[in-house]
């Protein structure tokens, strides 16, 4: 559900899920040591300054990204100049740290649980949840084959390119255990959705080398999902990383280094309710502006920089079909 935020005098708009983990991965840059924002260079610069940094530290800033921080910026200088770092952080909860991963039930946008029989098979719609934190999203995916029927996801090993480590992957759930989830930030410089999707199999063609952004697909893509033989997969707009979703979300193509972490699924049969449990996989992107990684991945992990647990349940929410316009 779109947020209602409060600049200034008066309430302005609403804020879209995909701008609000816009902010927070913007804000969690902000914080970084080796990416501080200037606050002094900001006001003797402006929106300049402000765009400059979001395009070179953040990524994927478009027209529509544009206008966006400039209502932000415009809203926060109506109470005050230099107010844009307390103004920005009033819209994300404070930070928590967690103990431990919750049983988290799946609900619709109504509270109700989540059924998973009621999943659509290889859906183009940007289906998103947090966990284990608030701000933290997954994709919730219902896998299938060329002709849309569920394929069952066998547990896999996943390996790790930067280490060269590998984990386990439990595989899919549901009716059919067809039903995966996994992270929604690319493990490279942390991209969120639109940027990064699903791609299902009628979009993974030669058609998509020449689509708009956030739905190009790279000759390399097309490639690794030839050469892997998966009909759909996972691919990131703002640097061409590429994932498999029927492979535990490993790496089919770079630059990132990092597999899509995944998030745990518990199927209850009797009522047809999912529930995430857990995660596994690297726990998160690098915060290095390059986004490549160090050989010892505890260096590069954030410290909860998110919010508070989600709790006993989670909201799902399919909002954005990105293919629409295309």
């Amino acid at each position: 559900m779109p947020l209602k935020i409060r600049l200034g005098n008066g309430e302005k708009g609403v804020l879209k899920t995909s701008d609000l983990y816009f902010i927070q991965k913007l804000l969690r840059t902000m914080r970084n040591p080796k990416t501080r924002f200037d606050s002094r260079e900001f006001v003797e610069k402006g929106e300049d300054y402000l765009f400059n940094y979001v395009g070179k530290n953040v990524g994927g800033i478009d027209e529509g990204r544009r206008n966006f921080l400039k209502g932000i910026v415009i809203g926060v200088a109506a109470a005050t100049v230099v107010g844009i770092i307390p103004g920005l952080r009033v819209l994300v909860p404070p930070v928590e740290q967690a103990t431990g991963f919750p049983k988290s039930l799946l609900v619709d946008v109504s509270g109700n649980p989540l059924k998973a029989s009621s999943i659509p098979v290889n859906s183009p719609i940007i289906t998103l949840y947090e966990y284990p934190l608030t701000g933290e999203p997954n994709f919730l995916l219902n896998l299938g084959d060329k002709s849309g029927n569920p394929v069952s996801i066998a547990p896999v090993e996943v390996s790790v390119p930067q280490t060269g480590k590998t984990y386990k992957f439990p595989g899919g759930v549901g009716p059919n255990n067809s039903i995966v989830s996994y992270s929604a930030i690319c493990q490279h410089l942390g991209c969120t959705p639109p940027y990064i999707h699903f791609y299902p199999p009628n979009y993974v063609g030669p058609s998509q080398l020449t689509a708009p952004e956030p739905n190009t697909l790279t000759a390399q893509a097309l490639l690794a999902a030839k050469q892997a033989n998966i009909p759909a997969l996972i691919h990131c707009d703002c640097h061409g990383s590429t994932y498999d979703p029927y492979g535990g979300g490993a790496v089919l193509t770079g630059p990132t280094q990092r597999p899509l972490p995944a998030v745990i699924l518990e199927y209850d049969s009797s009522t047809d309710y999912l529930y995430a449990i857990g995660a596994i996989g690297v726990a998160t992107y690098p915060e290095g502006s390059d986004g490549v990684p160090s050989q010892d991945p505890t260096k590069d992990l954030d410290t909860s920089q998110y919010g508070s647990s989600v709790g006993s349940k989670t909201q799902v929410q399919a909002s954005t079909n990105p293919f629409s316009g295309s």
